[in-house]
């Protein structure tokens, strides 16, 4: 009896031991978790990132290679300025030409910020661990905004001047005479094409 007991229980413990195994693998694949794959971090630094979180996802030539692990918001003394560093993680089959092309990049109509990475042609000098590459700021939003106004500001200045028949193009829309002379140009130039290839001789 006791025999028979201890085999039961043995076949329980092994039962629940491979389904917490199943579970441990379902829920680390869920969360995204690299612990059956190796790799090495990159620092990129930046003066402005747009909101790039720590687990963001990280591309290469468009596919998905690794994720952000740390944010450092850092102080450069010599050159009073601000500095982003984006310490990112990518799989060790992933290798990074030194002049490779990185910035920050937006994911769809929600906005997820990711970080992009164009692979570069020096493949021969490959961005070792903890390596540091220079990335290039994202357009902030108001900048955005401040040209779009600026262009819409230039396009009604330049509609008020073909209103009040200034400049060339309000001149030729308004001002009979200069229209007349443009087409008397180009009547001349049906009747007499050859004009187009050789100049008239100036009167003096």
């Amino acid at each position: 009896m006791i025999f028979g007991k201890t085999k039961l229980e043995l076949k329980v413990g092994i039962f629940v031991f491979i389904g917490l195994v199943i579970l441990v693998t379902f829920i680390l694949s869920i969360g995204g978790f690299k612990t059956w794959s190796s790799g090495y971090r990159i620092n990129v630094n930046f003066n402005f990132v747009n909101g790039v979180k720590v687990g963001a996802p990280v591309r290469f030539a468009g596919v998905d290679v690794g994720e952000v692990k740390r944010i450092k918001l850092e102080f450069v003394p010599g050159e009073s300025r601000s500095n982003v560093c984006l310490v990112i993680w990518v799989r060790d089959i992933i290798k990074i030409p030194a002049d490779s092309t990185v910035w920050v990049n937006t994911l769809g109509l929600l906005g997820e910020k990711y970080v992009e990475i164009i692979p570069g042609k020096d493949y021969a000098n490959p961005v070792k661990e903890n390596g540091a590459m220079a990335g290039i700021d994202p357009l902030p939003i108001h900048t955005i905004f401040n040209e779009a106004e600026n262009i819409m500001r230039n396009l009604d200045e330049g509609l008020a001047q073909i209103r009040n028949k200034e400049g060339t193009l309000g001149k030729l829309i308004y001002d009979d005479k200069l229209y007349k002379e443009l087409d008397a140009m180009v009547t001349d130039v049906r009747k007499n094409p050859w004009k187009l290839f050789f100049r008239t001789k100036e009167k003096k």
